[in-house]
C-alpha cells in the first residue's frame, strides 16, 4: 500500500532566481518540499550602481539545482515546472544571443540587476511627464523598473545594444522562454514593472513621450505582444534541448512566471486557515496581506476591485492571483540593516539598535497597511514567508506594532511553494491557481499580538509619523534647493 502511494504521488519543480543565488525544490501535490538545492550566481559592479548579471550563469545555475532536486525520484511523476525571478532586465540579440548592458563590451554580461540605479536621471525625466499610467505606480515610477533602464540603454548604448537588441525580456520571462523557446511574457511582469494595462494593453503615447517610440513601430514585439497569466501552460512545454539540460522529459509542463516576491505572495497567502481561529477564516482571500522579507519586504495586498493607494505600487490586475487586483507595498533593503555598526560601545547598546531596527521595519509595515486601508483594502491578518520571518523577534514585533495575528508557512521555502504552484497549474492538475493554493500552501503556526503592549507601539508610532513627515520635508528642501 505505501509503494503504491509513493508512486501515485504528483511533483512539481519551482525554480526561484534571487539576487546571489538560484534555488530549486521538489515539491508534492500537498504542498511539501521534499528535496531543495541553491547554487550561487555571479554579481558584477562595474561602477557604482550599476549591477550586473549573465543570463547563460544563471540558466546553468537552474539546470545544476534542478538535476540535483530530482535526482531520486522517477522523472515521470514530474508533472510541471514553474519559474519566478526577480525583475531584471535581460538582453538578447535578434538571434537570442546575449548583448552587452555595459560600455565595456562584455557580452556575457547582459543583465540589468532589479537593484542597479544607472538610469536616475531617466526616471526622474519619466516621473516629469506625468503621464496617467504612472498613477497605477503609486504616481512615481521607481528607477527599478524597466523603462528608464530601456531609455539608459537607448541613450548611453545606441550602437553596440539598442540597435542590436532583438527582445528586452524581464529575467521571469527569459526563463520560460528558454524552456519553451516561446516569447510568451507573464502578464506578472509586464503588468507591474513595463506599465502594461491589463485592461488595454501597452499605452502608444507613453512610450513616444518618453522617447522609446521605436518600440511601438514593430508593435511592442521587443519588449512582449502575447501575454499570458501566470500559472497558464506555456507552447508545449519543454523542448528537447532545455528538457537536456535541465534533466527532466521533453514536453513536461512549463508556466508562465511570476516575480520572485509575487511567488512567495502565492505560496502563502490562499492557504486554508481553517481551525486556527483567526480573522480571516469564512472571509475573503481580500482579508490577508503577504508578506515577503528577503532583501527587501514587500507587503501584497489583493482586491476585488481596483485600489489606488498613494505610494504603493498598483492596482495591477491579475498580476499575482488571476481575477483579482494587487497592490504592492515595499521597504528596501530591510534583510541587509544593522549593516556598518561596529561593537565600539558595548553589545547591550548594538542590541537596542537592532531592536529599534527591527521596530521601525514593523512601524513601516503598519504605516503601509493603514494606507491601503484607507484607501479601501480590508485587512485583517498578515502572512508572513522569507529568511526575516525565521526571526521571532521579527514576527512578534510585526503581531504586536499592527495588531495583527501573523501566520507563519509550513514550509519556510514559501516562494519555491509559490514556483511549484504555477507548474502544478500549467500541468492541469489543479482547476485553477486559487485551488493550488489551497491544498499546496500550508500552515506551520500562528503568532497573535500582545495587546498589552498596544498603548506602548501607539506611542512608538506616533514618533514614528513624525520622523517620516520631517523626511519628506527635508526632501522637499533638498530636491528644490
Amino acid at each position: 500500500m505505501h509503494s503504491e502511494r509513493q508512486t501515485s504521488v504528483k511533483y512539481y519543480v519551482g525554480i526561484d532566481v534571487g539576487s546571489a543565488s538560484v534555488r530549486a525544490a521538489l515539491v508534492d501535490e500537498f504542498g511539501t518540499v521534499m528535496m531543495h538545492a541553491e547554487q550561487p550566481i555571479q554579481i558584477w559592479e562595474p561602477q557604482p550602481d550599476h549591477y550586473e548579471q549573465s543570463s547563460a550563469d544563471i540558466w546553468a545555475a537552474c539546470c545544476a539545482v534542478t538535476k540535483k532536486v530530482i535526482c531520486d525520484v522517477d522523472a515521470s511523476q514530474i508533472r510541471g515546472i514553474g519559474f519566478d525571478a526577480t525583475c531584471s532586465l535581460v538582453v538578447v540579440d535578434k538571434q537570442f544571443q546575449p548583448l552587452a548592458v555595459n560600455s565595456q563590451g562584455q557580452n556575457n554580461r547582459n543583465v540589468i540587476m532589479w537593484m542597479d540605479h544607472r538610469a536616475v536621471s531617466q526616471v526622474d525625466r519619466i516621473n516629469a511627464t506625468q503621464h496617467r499610467i504612472l498613477s497605477y505606480v503609486g504616481g512615481v515610477m521607481s528607477v527599478e523598473m524597466q523603462p528608464p533602464k530601456l531609455l539608459w540603454i537607448k541613450e548611453n548604448l545606441q550602437e553596440s545594444c539598442w540597435e542590436k537588441a532583438g527582445y528586452f525580456f524581464d529575467l521571469p520571462d527569459f526563463l520560460s522562454w528558454k524552456a519553451t523557446g516561446v516569447t510568451a511574457r507573464s502578464l506578472c511582469t509586464l503588468v507591474c514593472k513595463w506599465t502594461y494595462a491589463s485592461d488595454g494593453g501597452w499605452d502608444d503615447s507613453f512610450w513616444k513621450m518618453i522617447g522609446l517610440e521605436d518600440l511601438v513601430k514593430d508593435k511592442y514585439e521587443k519588449i512582449g505582444n502575447h501575454v499570458l497569466s501566470p500559472g497558464e501552460s506555456v507552447g508545449k512545454g519543454l523542448t528537447p534541448e532545455a528538457a537536456k539540460e535541465l534533466g527532466l522529459p521533453e514536453g513536461i509542463a512549463v508556466a508562465a512566471s511570476l516575480i520572485d516576491a509575487h511567488a512567495g505572495g502565492l505560496g502563502v497567502i490562499g492557504a486554508d486557515v481553517r481551525g486556527h481561529n483567526l480573522p480571516c477564516e469564512n472571509q475573503p482571500i481580500t482579508s490577508r496581506v503577504a508578506l515577503i522579507c528577503g532583501t527587501s519586504s514587500c507587503h501584497m495586498g489583493i482586491s476585488e476591485t481596483p485600489i489606488f493607494v498613494p505610494g504603493v505600487w498598483g492596482p495591477y490586475f491579475s498580476a499575482m492571483v488571476p481575477g483579482l487586483w494587487l497592490n504592492e507595498g515595499g521597504q528596501s533593503a530591510t534583510g541587509k540593516l544593522v549593516v556598518g555598526l561596529t561593537l565600539s560601545r558595548g553589545l547591550d547598546e548594538l542590541a537596542l539598535i537592532y531592536l529599534a531596527t527591527i521596530q521601525a521595519i514593523a512601524l513601516g509595515t503598519r504605516h503601509i497597511l493603514e494606507a491601503m486601508e484607507a484607501a479601501g483594502h480590508h485587512i485583517n491578518t498578515l502572512f508572513l514567508c522569507g529568511g526575516l520571518s525565521k526571526n521571532p523577534l521579527f514576527v512578534q514585533m510585526h503581531a504586536d506594532i499592527t495588531g495583527k495575528p501573523v501566520v507563519l508557512s509550513k514550509e519556510v521555502e514559501s516562494v519555491l511553494v509559490g514556483a511549484a504552484i504555477l507548474g502544478a497549474c500549467a500541468s492541469g492538475d489543479f482547476a485553477s491557481i486559487q485551488e493550488a493554493m489551497a491544498k499546496m500552501g500550508k500552515i506551520g503556526r500562528v503568532v497573535r499580538p500582545n495587546h498589552e503592549h498596544k498603548r506602548f507601539y501607539d506611542k512608538k508610532y506616533e514618533v514614528f509619523l513624525k520622523l517620516v513627515e520631517h523626511q519628506r520635508e527635508y526632501r522637499s528642501i533638498m530636491k528644490s534647493s
